[in-house]
């Protein structure tokens, strides 16, 4: 796992939830975040792509399952 990633990832989250706390670990979800809903999510989603100027398709943003495969899927459009 990158961890360039992952920091920017946690970087971004605590952006998105307004809390320092969280750290994008590869096993975190939705279930773990009290305020991830379907609005964040794609606040989050909005964010990365900015972030990396990339495109993600709603194929794609629905098979995430956790942080990992998020940061997975921005590794295979970067590479």
């Amino acid at each position: 796992m990158n961890e360039e990633i992952l920091n920017a990832l946690t970087e971004i989250f605590r952006d998105i939830f307004d809390n320092e706390d969280i750290v994008a670990t590869p096993e975190l979800c939705a279930d773990d975040v009290e305020e991830w809903d379907s609005l964040s999510h794609i606040q989050l989603v909005v964010a990365i792509e900015k972030h990396w100027h990339i495109k993600f398709t709603a194929r794609e943003i629905m098979k995430w399952q956790n942080v990992g495969e998020m940061a997975q899927a921005i590794t295979a459009k970067i590479a």
